[in-house]
């Protein structure tokens, strides 16, 4: 069986916002956003929304950070 973890650096805990980062599973993006699951990947195409990052063999997730932003990004463009 393969290991899929690879050993964490030394200093993981040494930057306080890295240890507040987390990823964030398909679900749980669709559900902050409203977005379905074909016009997230049709975003990430395009390039407007956040790429996903691979967690393992079969497993993807997005930086909760990233998608914070997005959110974000969306209601400064509806305010202007």
């Amino acid at each position: 069986m393969t290991n899929h973890f690879e050993e964490p650096p030394e200093n993981i805990n040494d930057n306080k916002q890295e240890a507040k980062e987390r990823f964030i599973r398909l679900p749980e993006v669709k559900l902050r956003t409203g977005l379905s699951r074909s016009t997230i990947y049709a975003g990430i195409s395009k390039g407007i929304f956040p790429k996903s990052v691979s967690l393992g063999e079969r497993s993807i997730g997005w930086l909760e950070s990233e998608i914070n932003a997005w959110i974000e990004a969306r209601i400064q463009k509806s305010r202007t």
